[in-house]
């Protein structure tokens, strides 16, 4: 495993991140125990989930199969660098209570100390924002954690689907104040296939110095050999790569990217997350595989190498919106 600096911090983490969203709605605690560990032994120290996942009625189970994991011992806590979220209403469906969700200083408190629980830790090293709260200010936000690194409950704090105005904001609330260090990451949709983040969300990461986690960098199953796996009678799309494929232009578009690494000898979901690993101000991509064998097709792509030729030929076929603010200006 190869690793690096989490943006502007001193904190390494691996090139690769876990991402445990299946855990829990896809894959069994035993399977998702056997995943970590496998992680672990391939050298993968960063791993992300968030308060919210195992979703619906099981709000919070992912997080507590990661405590359980924790509990069995053999320095697995240690060894990982932990990040979790924060933002969703985490009451019983239906249940919906006032300051139970978003980023108020209440709920913020609130959800450290139950993830804090569900995790069975004392602290969490990276603590990130899922999504924007347009009601609370960043002083708040900023006043709230400066509490918790103070308590020791937590390390650093991240940002999930911010804009690259939000990100301006909350680093310069945070330089405001004085002595808080502000976000240090940003989680954004970004590969191949969706590369809007390069206009502004990532020139804003890397002008304050967040390190650049990209999430769904196979775009839903879009960029995993989606075409080939339904030819062979395998798991037909669904979802966000379905709804793509049902446009001829994207499907040509898909095919021409499958023909291309079908011709150098490559697998598309190696490659794909091989090339976010070459993108400026990428710390790693998040990898959620639902099974043993997807982690080790991951795994392969941290050890890929990709020539200038093919890096072009990817360009050409899915093309970034360029520099800015030329892209958007003119």
């Amino acid at each position: 495993m190869k690793y690096t600096q989490l943006g502007r911090t001193g904190l390494k983490v691996s090139r690769l991140v876990l991402g445990t969203m299946n855990f829990g709605p896809q894959t069994d605690e035993a399977g998702s125990h056997a995943i970590m560990d496998a992680a672990l032994d391939a050298g993968i120290n960063f791993f992300d989930t968030a308060n919210v996942y195992g979703w619906g009625e099981n709000k919070g189970r992912t997080e507590s199969i990661i405590g359980n994991w924790f509990a069995k011992g053999g320095d697995r806590r240690d060894k990982v660098v932990l990040a979790t979220k924060v933002y969703a209403n985490m009451a019983a469906e239906g249940d919906a209570w006032p300051n139970h969700d978003k980023l108020s200083a209440l709920n913020i408190r609130r959800a450290v100390d139950a993830s804090l629980k569900r995790l069975q830790t004392d602290h969490i090293d990276l603590y990130q924002f899922h999504h924007v709260d347009r009601n609370t200010p960043f002083e708040e936000i900023w006043q709230a954690v400066d509490t918790l690194v103070q308590q020791g409950k937590i390390l650093y704090v991240g940002s999930s689907n911010f804009p690259g105005y939000k990100i301006a904001q909350a680093n310069g609330a945070a330089a405001r104040r004085g002595g808080t260090i502000g976000l240090v990451s940003e989680q954004c949709l970004y590969n191949l296939a969706e590369r809007r983040a390069e206009m502004e969300v990532i020139p804003a990461a890397r002008e304050y110095g967040l390190g650049v986690i990209p999430w769904s960098p196979l775009h839903g199953g879009l960029l995993g050999g989606v075409i080939k796996k339904e030819v062979q009678g395998g798991r037909r799309a669904s979802g966000r790569a379905a709804d793509t494929l049902a446009d001829p232009a994207a499907r040509a578009r898909i095919q021409s990217y499958e023909d291309l690494l079908d011709k150098h000898g490559l697998e598309p979901g190696e490659t794909a997350l091989a090339w976010l690993l070459t993108r400026p101000g990428v710390t790693g991509p998040i990898v959620g595989p639902r099974t043993a064998e997807q982690l080790r097709s991951a795994l392969r792509a941290v050890e890929l190498e990709l020539s200038e030729e093919l890096l072009t030929a990817l360009d050409e076929i899915f093309p970034g919106p360029g520099p800015s603010p030329e892209a958007f200006a003119w």
